[in-house]
């Protein structure tokens, strides 16, 4: 009888260590969710409460306007522009993201002389600021003194006022975006085809698939995880494009290479309408969140199909 009560008494122990080990571990989460809570949740529930109000910024009064914000961007007509771009901004930076990056990671993954200090170089452009990135290109582009604008003047071509159009405008931003992060898919790729097994590879050579055939039909089904991180990465950045498109153009001429982060910039600052702009940044995260969900759907149905 004593033995099994000194053994239930050891149990009781052993059991509120452990309990009280998970509640030291539980504590541990608390600085991370605080400044979760500081950083995250408290911005986005005031932006919330200032999208229901017309405050401009400065006073230090606001009036409750209800849903008149969110209703005003339908009537919007700017907002539907920098909707618009922004959608070109993302799907087409992460389109092209996604073969570049790729195909640069097929190519770096073989054995070649030097491959670490190609991956090195592809990859130097993420670790500069959007607006070191956006002033290089706008040095190049601009109207006065662009370098290639002297270009064309050596063999006698007028000067071109490149980034007044828009289209152009639009295009060089999609690029230098794709350009300046496509080392990130790279990597994101490369990790997924060091990871499938030489097993895998073995055997679909031995079944005669080799070249374009395996890659079709072996790498690709095994990188869809990659493909799914790559993409959903690529296209919240360029959701969000801000820096490069108001170094490069400030959403001009007019508002019409505007995204909705600069568009926001411009509403809060130049038109004074904090409400109005708090709104529109909740759509814009709206935008990004139905995104990325139904993104994440299409990769994760695409992954049960291949399973099946």
């Amino acid at each position: 009888m004593s033995a099994t009560v000194i053994d239930g008494a050891a149990v009781g122990r052993r059991r509120r260590g452990r309990s009280w080990r998970g509640r030291s571990i539980n504590l541990m989460y608390l600085p991370a969710l605080l400044l979760f809570g500081v950083f995250m949740v408290y911005p986005f529930v005031n932006g919330i409460v200032l999208s229901l109000t017309n405050w401009n910024g400065y006073s230090p009064t606001r009036d409750f306007v209800g849903a008149d914000n969110f209703l005003r961007i339908f009537r919007d007509s700017n907002f539907a522009v920098a909707l618009r771009n922004t959608f070109i901004y993302g799907v087409g930076s992460t389109l092209i993201q996604q073969v570049f990056g790729l195909g640069l990671a097929v190519l770096l993954d073989r054995n070649i002389r030097g491959r670490n200090a190609y991956r090195a170089i592809v990859y130097l452009p993420v670790l500069v600021s959007q607006v070191v990135m956006g002033t290089m290109y706008y040095l190049v582009f601009r109207y006065h003194q662009g370098a290639l604008n002297d270009i064309l003047g050596v063999f006698g071509v007028p000067q071109v006022a490149w980034l007044s159009d828009a289209n152009f405008a639009i295009g060089v931003m999609v690029m230098i975006n794709s350009l300046q992060f496509m080392g990130v898919s790279m990597l994101i790729y490369l990790s997924g085809l060091q990871s499938i097994p030489e097993e895998v590879k073995e055997a679909a050579a031995l079944d005669g698939a080799v070249g374009l055939t395996r890659f079709w039909r072996i790498t690709v089904p095994l990188l869809l995880p990659a493909f799914a991180s790559s993409c959903v990465l690529n296209l919240i950045g360029g959701l969000k494009l801000y820096d490069i498109v108001q170094v490069l153009t400030g959403g001009g001429p007019g508002y019409s290479t505007n995204s909705v982060s600069t568009l926001i910039a411009r509403t809060y600052f130049e038109d004074q309408s904090a409400g109005y702009a708090a709104a529109q940044g909740i759509i814009l995260f709206l935008v990004i969140a139905a995104f990325t969900v139904v993104l994440n759907m299409w990769f994760d149905r695409l992954r049960q199909n291949q399973e099946g």
